[in-house]
């Protein structure tokens, strides 16, 4: 049987630890932000080489978010969640040590290379759990006409975890490039003790099992295929300028990679704040008043004209204000994308949409990193960043045709 947290104080108090756990595990990845583009050439690595990081990852979490998810459903959201967060410090531990025997020259060439790869899938294959499971424990929490609000908390928790990461993965890179690695991995397993301590279970394990069949018949839902083709098309684009920016700023600015890494934390924060401010402020109004579909559309203009405008930026404030307006664009595609999903299903559907859709932002995560850096390395400097800026415009005239409309479905009595 589904556990229904009552709509009064705990609920609340429970979207605030969920929110909060949510925060130290982004706050945990985007500390990375800053550092993985001078690292890997401190490795001896090539861009390419660089971007398989993200790849392996990401290509873990396409095949196993949809697991989680589904998993999240008989077995109870909070042993899912916390099986994330612990896979995610144990990775970020080993990639550390890994990049550290690097930088000594323990180890190098493939030998060095395949094992940072390893501990990356590891990484995907574990902390897959974490956004799936979190994204259906906030639909738990929330009532119908709240979901988009209660994405939007999710999504401001995010926000913030960018806004403070890269500047902290800054601050910490002084000390050397693998700090923030360490502290990212120390930071998730904090989070995990603190999570397993106060975050309440919002469903029970139940005996019924989510099979791939339920998965796949989400697909005849109304909409469902076009907004998780969004999400993966909106990530590739989001995650193919996140993979260069930090080549972008050395190679433009002409930094030291202690220096590109500064630059790229500050103008991330920056990203953050104003990503942050829109998530937890104007999209939890306009999403108790606007439906899902006209909000993506705007979130895909906004961010594709950021897109279009960070090339020809060549000094530091220009180039933090198109990264501002592709913030603006992403918090309010993000979390209108996840509540479009959520509102077009039951509530016995939360987890295995949201790792539907986990599923979908790994397609973008992976595939995106390799094709930004290969155009960047290969193409031009500018180049990812038009490929990204004309995907989002393709998806904005695609959304303006098809016009999708949100179909709320009847919950499913529980048995």
């Amino acid at each position: 049987m589904t556990a229904t947290i009552p709509p009064s104080g705990p609920t609340g108090r429970a979207k605030l630890i969920l929110f909060l756990t949510i925060f130290s595990a982004m706050l945990g990845l985007s500390i990375l932000f800053p550092i993985i583009a001078p690292l890997g050439r401190e490795l001896g690595l090539s861009e390419t080489q660089t971007a398989w990081f993200s790849t392996a990852y990401s290509l873990m979490q396409f095949v196993f978010s949809p697991i989680w998810g589904a998993r999240s459903e008989r077995s109870g959201r909070k042993p899912v969640l916390l099986l994330g967060l612990c896979g995610f410090a144990l990775s970020f531990g080993l990639f550390g040590v890994i990049a550290d025997l690097g930088l000594r020259g323990v180890l190098g060439g493939t030998a060095l290379f395949a094992l940072l790869v390893a501990a990356r899938v590891l990484g995907g294959m574990l902390s897959s759990a974490t956004l799936p499971t979190a994204q259906a424990m906030m639909a738990d929490l929330s009532a119908a006409g709240d979901r988009a609000a209660g994405m939007g908390l999710i999504g401001a928790a995010f926000g913030l975890g960018v806004v403070f990461g890269p500047g902290l993965g800054a601050l910490l890179s002084t000390l050397g490039l693998t700090a923030p690695v360490y502290f990212s991995a120390a930071l998730g397993l904090l989070t995990a003790v603190v999570a397993a301590r106060v975050l309440p279970e919002t469903r029970h394990a139940r005996g019924a099992a989510v099979t791939g069949t339920d998965r796949r018949t989400l697909f005849a839902r109304p909409g469902i295929p076009l907004f998780l083709a969004l999400s993966a098309l909106t990530t590739l684009a989001s995650v193919g300028m996140e993979q260069t920016i930090g080549f972008f700023v050395q190679d433009t600015l002409h930094l030291t990679p202690a220096g590109a890494a500064r630059s790229v934390g500050g103008m991330l924060a920056v990203f953050g704040v104003v990503a942050a401010l829109v998530q937890g402020g104007a999209i939890r109004p306009l999403a108790k008043r606007v439906p899902p579909t006209p909000l993506i559309a705007t979130g895909l203009a906004v961010m594709g004209a950021g897109m279009l405008l960070l090339p020809g930026m060549t000094s530091f404030w220009p180039i933090t204000a198109a990264l501002a307006v592709i913030g603006v664009g992403s918090a309010v595609l993000s979390p209108s994308l996840s509540a479009a999903l959520s509102l077009s299903v039951g509530e016995d559907e939360q987890g295995t949409v949201a790792g539907l859709n986990s599923s979908a932002l790994a397609l973008g995560r992976m595939t995106g990193p390799l094709i930004g850096t290969g155009l960047y390395q290969h193409v031009g400097h500018g180049a990812p960043y038009l490929l990204s800026g004309g995907v989002l415009g393709a998806a904005l005239l695609w959304t303006l045709v098809v016009r999708p409309k949100v179909t709320a479905q009847t919950p499913v009595p529980n048995s």
